[in-house]
């Protein structure tokens, strides 16, 4: 049975439970969880004051968090193993700087989710906010590896400044994907917002729906159509994760774009031909 926190009563306070981290709870009785500080506002308070814990981590290695945890931040942040389970929404910085383990939400997540993770896989099976796998005000690279599946919609600045790893966005994806890419795979299967690839050094973007797309940077050049090997692989592994893509996917032609030329202008963006 894994260990299982529930929140009692909704707030418009968010909470910071980074302390509820998964190696160390696991260790832990219902009671001595319930115990743990977690941030509420500008003050530390008992988790037991908000959640009810039951069950044990120790078996299974997995934690699963129940009711509407929208303010509820920094669930799974800088998880290194094991499986978290969030049976709604989640909070911001869902699976921020994670290294490994998995990360499953059924429901939404909030702005900044794997913000500059290393490793491990997070899924949504809803919509996704803001900045999905970008990198910190002030730091230096986003996510540097591992995977993000969101099933639904997702916000602006996909990617930003990403260095390694795979973004995968079901739906609709905003402004910005893929700003200031260093490397690394962000794929988008419906409509993009303006601007997607603006100042990415290398990597590859995929707009792979069939609607429309915005026009592209004039620092972007067609350089061939094509049917990339890696892309049919990728789009294979998604099924295999049981990520709808579209039934033609795989054998489709797409125009591929080189650039930012106002940096190396290595990184491509692939659009469907028919796009």
């Amino acid at each position: 049975m894994p260990l299982v926190i529930t929140l009692n009563e909704t707030t418009s306070i968010p909470l910071e439970v980074d302390n509820l981290r998964l190696e160390t709870v696991r260790t832990q009785s219902p009671d001595e969880v319930q115990r743990t500080s977690i941030q509420y506002g500008n003050r530390q308070v008992p988790a037991g004051e908000f959640f009810s814990v039951t069950g044990s981590a120790a078996d299974d290695n997995e934690m699963v968090w129940e009711g509407d945890c929208a303010k509820v931040k920094l669930i799974g942040t800088k998880l290194t193993e094991g499986r978290i389970r969030v049976e709604g929404n989640a909070g911001m910085h869902l699976g921020a700087e994670m290294s490994g383990g998995e990360i499953v939400v059924n429901g939404n997540a909030a702005d900044w989710l794997g913000a500059e993770m290393h490793g491990g896989r997070i899924t949504v099976r809803g919509n996704a906010g803001h900045l999905v796998g970008a990198v910190y005000r002030g730091g230096r690279r986003g996510m540097t590896g591992g995977e993000i599946l969101v099933e639904g919609n997702a916000g602006n600045e996909i990617g930003h400044t990403m260095r390694r790893g795979l973004i995968a966005i079901g739906g609709q994806a905003g402004d910005a994907v893929g700003f200031g890419m260093i490397a690394g795979t962000v794929l988008v299967f419906g409509e993009a917002g303006i601007r997607p690839g603006a100042g990415m050094r290398r990597g590859t973007i995929g707009l792979l729906g069939k609607n429309d797309h915005p026009p592209l940077l004039p620092t972007f050049q067609l350089a061939t159509v094509c049917r990339p090997v890696f892309l049919r692989i990728y789009l294979r592994y998604l099924q295999s994760h049981g990520f709808s893509i579209p039934e033609d996917g795989v054998q489709a032609e797409y125009r591929r774009f080189c650039g930012d030329c106002l940096e190396f202008g290595k990184g491509e963006i692939l659009i469907r031909s028919e796009a």
